[in-house]
């Protein structure tokens, strides 16, 4: 490896370690979502050892009444988590792994994809302000959403396997790329969401560069629908299911109270407290960027360089990203409810984030080179000052494994995939598992995991019980293996599940399994990635036997 190489190499990984810093510290950082994303791995783990591959409920949340938001909410990072959580990690150590993975990976990753068409310094400029953004810290030290830092890692991973294929029509950048793809869509539903379309432009962009558009088209069409396909179990069922659910109900007008000022976009000073008290700014260099980008353009035109359709690109999504954020975007936002579902306006700093540092990396490209390398190492030196307050938690809790992993009272959300039928918030604990309402009868309870409970009942008159779980499609009670009719629609009791049974001797199970939509998404997922798996397998053998 040259020096130039080393030297760069080496930044990088110091920044990476800068970043991270706060999270060697013991303890789990005080952010708004850290402990509830701590409890909802500890219900995602418990599912995975009781044998549920595809963890769709909580049964902990709730004050105990179990919570459908794990079909809801990204389950890649609880995935991550629960494999270092079962090579002897902590529950929280686990947690802190992966908030540091999507710091340091995004940091990595954005290099890696920028290097493959600009030069070292460039990509250097571009991966540091991909990381170090304001907004990052304020995700990874102030909300604490594990989703969303994962997401910003696995964005280039995408655009570069894409752009290894518009090189190389190779498979393998096939395969590669749609598990990034999937793994994207798996990270965080509105990362996603709001970054596809710039990883579908891209692919459009490359095509149109491309002098074999037919190969590289039908590859990178079998990379998107393969992404999508691999992650079909997570999503489709969200999407489609989340019917069910008051998320429409809570979210509606939400957004209203977290429109960003123009002003905050600018500049903001740092805080750890919630929706419109931390920073929404951009980030200084990331507005020189973006203001000087028209000419930028212009520059790239007359060099007959096609990166200018890139800056462009970049510039409107960036602009667009502004103008969501505004208050004046309201009669959008009004209109458009899958909008209404992300909440908060600000969300969407996410796209500045990647788009400005694109810009910024470009803008480096086109100064002479022999001042690259030393006008990136000054905006880093001068970033990392302004930067030094954003660098640390706002202290550390440190609480018990029993914490997270026994009764919770929250549901980790704000109550939008609570059922229908239900309320936001139990409020109470339950008296019992199963619990007699009316009548006469005993229960014993025999086993209890995630998504199976099973009790001994003797009845010696026709009585009502109350299972002391949250309905949702997907449940269902058998007695002596005989289906039972369920009530969950009386809001006297809040949404749980309602039975007689008549005088008798009974093994009663209530039992939460796949509906026929999640078992068609499982189904097609599974089959995916067994031809991904095979596809890579034939290949490996072709290569070896050539």
């Amino acid at each position: 490896m040259e020096l130039k190489n080393k030297f760069v190499a080496a930044i990088l990984i110091v920044l990476s370690v800068i970043s991270v810093l706060a999270l060697v510290h013991p303890g789990l950082p005080i952010t708004h979502d850290g402990q509830d994303h701590v409890v909802r791995i500890a219900n995602f783990y418990q599912n995975l050892i009781e044998g549920n591959l595809i963890p769709r409920w909580g049964a902990n949340l709730n004050w105990g009444y179990g919570h459908p938001i794990l079909e809801f909410l990204y389950p890649l990072p609880s995935y991550f988590a629960s494999c270092f959580h079962l090579i002897g990690f902590s529950l929280v150590d686990s947690a802190k792994v992966v908030y540091g993975l999507g710091m340091i990976l995004s940091l990595f990753f954005m290099f890696l994809w920028l290097k493959q068409f600009l030069g070292k310094e460039p990509a250097l400029l571009g991966a540091f302000l991909y990381a170090y953004a304001p907004y990052r810290f304020v995700d990874l030290y102030v909300r604490g959403d594990i989703g969303e830092n994962l997401a910003f890692a696995l964005v280039p991973l995408v655009l570069y396997f894409i752009f290894k294929l518009y090189k190389k029509p190779d498979f393998k950048y096939v395969i590669f790329g749609s598990l990034s793809l999937a793994f994207l869509i798996l990270a965080h539903n509105a990362i996603a969401l709001i970054t596809v379309p710039f990883v579908l432009f891209y692919g459009l962009y490359l095509l149109y560069l491309s002098k074999s558009r037919r190969l590289y088209f039908i590859n990178l069409l079998s990379l998107i629908i393969l992404g999508f396909l691999l992650s079909a179990f997570f999503w489709i069922p969200a999407l489609l299911e989340g019917k069910f659910t008051l998320r429409n109900i809570v979210t509606k007008d939400g957004y209203l109270k977290n429109f960003v000022s123009f002003k905050a976009l600018i500049y903001g000073s740092w805080s750890y407290g919630g929706s419109g008290a931390f920073t929404q700014q951009l980030g200084i260099i990331q507005w020189v960027a973006l203001l000087l980008s028209p000419f930028l353009a212009f520059i790239f035109w007359l060099k007959k360089d096609k990166n200018y359709i890139l800056i462009i690109a970049c510039t409107l999504y960036t602009v667009m990203a502004i103008f969501l954020m505004l208050p004046v975007s309201n009669f959008i936002w009004e209109r458009v409810m899958l909008l209404q579902n992300f909440q908060f306006p600000w969300r969407f700093l996410a796209i500045t984030v990647f788009s400005t540092a694109i810009l910024a990396a470009l803008f480096i490209e086109r100064i002479p080179k022999k001042l690259q390398l030393i006008t990136v190492l000054i905006l880093i030196i001068a970033v990392l000052f302004v930067s030094k307050d954003y660098l640390k938690a706002n202290g550390f809790s440190h609480k018990p494994a029993s914490f997270y992993t026994g009764v919770y009272q929250g549901t980790t959300d704000t109550g939008e995939s609570s059922p229908l039928w239900s309320v936001r918030f139990m409020e109470h604990f339950p008296k019992a598992h199963l619990e007699m309402l009316d009548g006469k009868a005993t229960v014993k309870e025999i086993k209890r995991t995630s998504t199976d409970h099973q009790y001994t009942v003797t009845v010696e008159k026709r009585t009502l019980f109350e299972e002391n779980t949250l309905y949702f499609p997907g449940w269902e009670i058998m007695a002596n293996n005989i289906p039972v009719t369920i009530e969950f629609q009386d809001m006297q009791y809040r949404g749980t599940m309602l039975f007689f049974l008549d005088k008798g001797n009974y093994t009663v199970e209530a039992k939460y399994s796949e509906t026929k939509l999640r078992l068609i998404c499982d189904i097609i997922s599974l089959v995916s990635l067994i031809a991904l798996v095979g596809l890579f397998g034939f290949r490996f053998v072709k290569t070896r036997l050539s």
